[in-house]
């Protein structure tokens, strides 16, 4: 995939993750997408931090002690993290889920 073509399929992930989540309670959840980082804060100071990696052409994220690198999967339209096969948004949902107690869609 190029520069761009990733350019635009990650700026859209990240834009739909923002979307989703800026819908919770934001009480208990702060979403702030800067650039190519979207940043996850929860109302005990644990922080989330998804972002788009231009260089190695994927998205990372990081929660807890916890990293994946997703990579885009054009067949399927998704992002997977090859290491695991999980896919990114159903991750989102499962991590940032657990650590509100409460079932989350992204």
């Amino acid at each position: 995939m190029d520069a761009r073509e990733f350019q635009k399929l990650s700026a859209k992930a990240l834009a739909h993750i923002d979307t989703a989540l800026g819908e919770a309670d934001a009480d208990r959840l702060d979403v702030q997408l800067a650039g190519d980082v979207l940043t996850l804060t929860f109302a005990d100071g644990a922080r989330f931090v998804i972002n788009s990696h231009s260089a190695a052409g994927q998205i990372w994220m990081a929660a807890g002690t916890t990293a994946w690198h997703f990579d885009h999967d054009a067949a399927s339209e998704r992002w997977i993290a090859r290491r695991t096969g999980d896919e990114l948004m159903q991750t989102i949902a499962r991590v940032v889920g657990d650590k509100l107690g409460a079932r989350v869609a992204v």
